[in-house]
């Protein structure tokens, strides 16, 4: 079958289709990996095939326009519509309101959206699988056919807050099935996309936010709870493109506990607010008799007045080589970290700070198999006593070996592929045809 993966221009958000798509390709299926043009080095590094669509998105401008103003706001906000109090009715519809007109609909423009379509009409793939905030991918289903899901790298809990929106505003019925197809008029993003698949003369539904079904990459003690149909999946790292190679030192095992020091590709100093100073994390660390290493750019080296004896800078290392080394790591709470040191079974320190990081760090915490220090609350004193207290305290070494075998019970990318294929079978348009007049098959 003809497969279509499509993710905004972000390489966080991309790296977590890699081993789905190749285990696809392994399978013996066709695929292309749809985005903007400035991921398209990214997606060829990964020996993928790309398709250019649209132009750029602006996000280094966006995250400076709404900057503290924003984005601040959420430090403290859990998106758990369990926690009582949290999920007010302003919050959701400033949330809602924020999202759409600041990030869905510029990541998803109309000439990304266009282009697209255009694409998928000429190709007719059977399936598309979008990463959960480019909806251009189901709106590029809805109007060729194609059969689509949400591939999830991070816990749903975007979802989980749509729905409790749509429930103050009384327009989610009992059954998703009951849907009327017509978006409430304070529903932002619902409003967007009805008008973006009313240009192709297609309805909207709820199935364009939902997908018709998900492939959930998380561990279920992390998964709120799906009204739609869910694909567990076992995560797989892969930390992006650059030099995935093994150095000598890394080939020896550490005399002392090895903690590794990373805030990742996306959360950069000098782009985000709220993220922490690297100067800050390494006196937290001096004179601990462990061993550091700290996965830090040249813009971040520049940042440095000092670096403790104890640590080891290094520009990149593959995280799924160097954890497996590791006793802990210190980390800014991006998606892909988090995820790599899970299956890695590592306890973590996160300083996550805004939306599911926060979650993630907190639910980790509350498992037992790390701490969570948000990043506007660090301070060299905090996060030196939180090292500590994870390097001598065994239990959070154990919890962190359950989560470990909770990930890697979940089917691999390739046991997960045969899934796919019947779930294309049963909800692909019928009469979709390739060009030619060939029809498509399914294993």
């Amino acid at each position: 079958m003809r497969v279509l993966l499509t993710s905004f221009a972000l390489d966080a958000h991309f790296n977590g289709s890699v081993p789905l798509a190749w285990a696809l390709r392994a399978a013996g299926h066709e695929v292309r990996v749809a985005s903007q043009p400035a991921l398209t080095a990214s997606i060829t590094a990964a020996g993928l095939t790309a398709v250019p669509v649209g132009a750029d998105p602006r996000l280094d401008e966006m995250v400076k326009g709404v900057g503290d103003s924003v984005l601040s706001h959420h430090a403290d906000q859990s998106l758990d519509p369990d926690t009582p109090g949290q999920l007010t009715p302003a919050f959701l519809k400033g949330w809602d309101t924020m999202l759409a007109a600041t990030f869905y609909t510029l990541i998803n423009d109309d000439p990304m959206v266009d282009d697209l379509v255009a694409f998928a009409r000429g190709w007719e793939p059977d399936l598309i699988v979008w990463e959960p905030f480019t909806f251009a991918g189901a709106v590029a289903a809805k109007v060729t056919g194609a059969a689509h899901a949400r591939l999830l790298s991070f816990p749903d809990l975007f979802m989980s807050m749509r729905r409790a929106y749509l429930a103050q505003l009384g327009a989610a019925p009992a059954d998703p099935a009951g849907w009327d197809g017509t978006a409430h008029p304070e529903d932002s993003l619902g409003q967007w996309l009805e008008w973006t698949l009313g240009r192709y003369g297609v309805p909207f539904d709820e199935e364009a936010v939902t997908g018709q079904w998900s492939v959930d990459q998380v561990p279920r003690s992390f998964r709120p709870p799906s009204d739609g149909p869910v694909v567990g999946m076992r995560y797989v790292p892969y930390n992006g493109p650059g030099p995935a190679v093994v150095p000598d030192w890394l080939r020896v095992p550490p005399t002392r506990p090895r903690v590794c020091v990373t805030l990742g590709l996306t959360a950069r100093t000098s782009e985000f607010p709220n993220a922490v100073p690297v100067d800050l994390v390494l006196k937290a660390v001096e004179g601990l008799d462990i061993e550091v290493v700290a996965t830090l750019d040249a813009e971040e080296r520049a940042l440095l007045t000092h670096v403790p004896d104890n640590v080891r800078l290094v520009d990149h290392v593959p995280l799924h080589a160097l954890l497996p080394t590791c006793a802990a790591i210190v980390h800014h709470g991006g998606a892909g970290t988090w995820s790599t040191a899970l299956v890695e079974g590592v306890p973590q320190i996160a300083m996550g700070w805004i939306w599911d990081a926060i979650d993630r760090a907190q639910r980790q915490q509350a498992l037992g198999a790390g701490l969570h220090l948000p990043s506007h609350e660090v301070t060299v004193e905090g996060l030196r006593g939180r090292l500590v207290r994870l390097l001598d305290e065994p239990s959070f070494t154990a919890a962190a070996g359950r989560l470990r075998a909770e990930a890697e019970s979940e089917p691999t990318p390739a046991q997960v592929v045969p899934v796919l294929e019947r779930l294309t079978a049963q909800h692909r348009a019928r009469g979709a045809r390739r060009p030619g007049g060939t029809s498509p098959c399914v294993s």
